[in-house]
């Protein structure tokens, strides 16, 4: 016996669950992702998502609305006559015909342990705030934003140094796990919903380029966890002078150190910058149209002695 899915999701960290329902053995009607998208080296091709690729490879049929306000389109996703439509990062807000279109309802993988951290982007202000654990939550998706009772959390801990990007891929594991069990669960009738707790409830606004700045005057573990928050992508950054100009270096990565000075000056030839508490050690660094570089390497092309100053 399975159960009858719509799968929706888009990125990367959407496909393993989509695999390992299908090794489950549900069966999978459709899939539901963002219509392509250009990209390419010039930006003029048109990409399919990660969950579209994935999708045609297992020979499932693909759908891309760009919303569901077409009365067609919320027919023809009602057609399927799914038992239950699976939700990870799919990247669309679903209205209520869509949320009541199957038969058990909509469940979405979210990667936060909620209520805290409810929005676009819970991994990264999970980190960003220094938070030492977070998790996936399996939840019934009703028409507030995250605010479904939940089904299965899988907590997951935030190592002292991890970056937004392990922490991604590790997530995006957990959850395909709790998911597939959540499945397992409601195909039983063994699935329990617990209400999301009233206190405690943090929104993870989209991440806005206007943060992504470097601000060296923090203490040293909110520079930390700002740059371990941002790798890799969008990425942290600072500027230094070289040949007389402003030079952007993003850096992908960082640990706490010992040390004090000026906030942004570097206290070491080893990248030991002060903060305006204690210090940091940068460990890897890209500059713009350049490859990302662990610390040594980085050095090795750019030497920073010290006394430079970061801004």
């Amino acid at each position: 016996m399975s159960l009858r899915i719509i799968f929706m999701g888009t990125p990367e960290f959407s496909v393993p669950t989509l695999r390992m329902l299908v090794d489950a053995g549900h069966s999978i009607l459709a899939v539901y992702t963002q219509p392509p998208r250009p990209g390419g080296r010039r930006g003029l091709d048109l990409q399919k998502s990660p969950v579209h690729q994935a999708a045609e490879l297992l020979g499932i049929p693909v759908f891309t609305p760009v919303n569901f306000k077409d009365p067609a389109e919320r027919e023809r996703f009602a057609a399927h006559k799914a038992d239950v439509a699976v939700v990870v990062a799919y990247g669309l807000l679903l209205p209520e015909a869509i949320l009541n279109g199957t038969r058990y309802g909509c469940y979405n993988g979210h990667a936060s342990l909620l209520p805290r951290w409810r929005g676009a982007a819970p991994i990264q202000r999970a980190i960003m705030a220094g938070d030492e654990k977070t998790g996936m939550m399996v939840m019934k998706m009703d028409k507030g934003l995250d605010t479904g009772d939940v089904a299965i959390t899988s907590e997951v801990a935030i190592g002292e140094n991890m970056t937004a990007g392990e922490l991604h891929d590790t997530l995006m594991h957990a959850g395909a796990k709790a998911m597939a069990k959540a499945m397992v669960d409601l195909e039983m009738g063994s699935l329990s919903l617990t209400p999301q707790p009233v206190d405690g409830v943090h929104y993870a606004a989209k991440i806005d380029k206007s943060e992504t700045r470097i601000d060296f005057s923090k203490r040293a573990a909110e520079v930390h966890n700002h740059i371990r928050g941002l790798a890799p992508f969008p990425g942290a950054w600072f500027e230094l002078v070289v040949g007389g100009k402003p030079e952007r270096v993003k850096v992908l990565g960082s640990e706490r150190a010992d040390g004090s000075g000026a906030a942004g000056e570097l206290l070491s030839d080893d990248l030991v910058v002060a903060c305006g508490a204690g210090a940091i050690r940068l460990t890897k660094l890209q500059k713009a149209g350049g490859k990302p570089l662990m610390a040594a390497d980085f050095l090795r092309g750019t030497p920073l002695p010290s006394g430079t100053r970061l801004f």
